[in-house]
């Protein structure tokens, strides 16, 4: 397998799965002043046909959008890529499942098939997952776990719990690291 180079704006290129260049559509949630890509695959980090979300107008977004509002305003199988940086956390309570699978299933809708899922959270080492007043819930990579769905074949022989009553998505794990503070991920959503 052809291997091509996972960028991060901390610095450096960490190997991942093959990506083949094209024409793009891109959705950047929670943009902030945001103008580059904090990961990327290949060595793009400057968005190519980006939509631009947020909640504050103060940063010009292309579409203004509370994302804890769903659906989201996009049509099905719509975006290449999504890119959500040190957003995930401020979205819904730990524990909230329902959100969360609700979250997820929206993100898989509006991507295509093969689509990738760019975010960065705090590690749960970092000062500030607790220290930031908004922050509400911690991702991890076992958080991932509940994200694919052939991993709930292990439910019944470890504690997993069964979420496939209300989950149908499925995004499996291309990417995961953590570098300084930060738990850093891409998912590949499958259809």
């Amino acid at each position: 397998m052809n291997l091509t180079n996972v960028r991060c704006s901390y610095g450096g290129w960490l190997k991942t799965t093959p990506h083949h260049r094209r024409t793009m559509k891109e959705l950047l949630l929670g943009c902030g002043s945001r103008t580059r890509k904090q990961l990327s695959i290949g060595k793009d980090t400057e968005f190519e046909n980006v939509t631009r979300v947020d909640i504050n107008t103060d940063h010009n977004p292309d579409v203004v959008w509370d994302l804890t509002q769903h659906p989201l305003p996009f049509k099905d199988n719509e975006f290449d890529e999504i890119h959500i940086y040190d957003v995930l956390e401020h979205l819904a309570q730990q524990g909230d499942y329902k959100f969360f699978f609700e979250e997820f299933t929206e993100y898989a809708r509006i991507l295509k098939n093969g689509g990738h899922f760019f975010a960065s959270v705090p590690a749960e080492t970092s000062p500030w997952l607790w220290g930031e007043p908004s922050h509400k819930r911690v991702i991890n990579e076992h958080t991932l776990t509940f994200l694919n769905q052939q991993l709930y074949g292990q439910v019944g022989t470890t504690a997993m719990s069964d979420f496939r009553y209300i989950y149908k998505a499925d995004f499996v794990k291309v990417y995961t690291n953590i570098i300084e503070d930060t738990f850093l991920f891409i998912l590949e959503v499958r259809k």
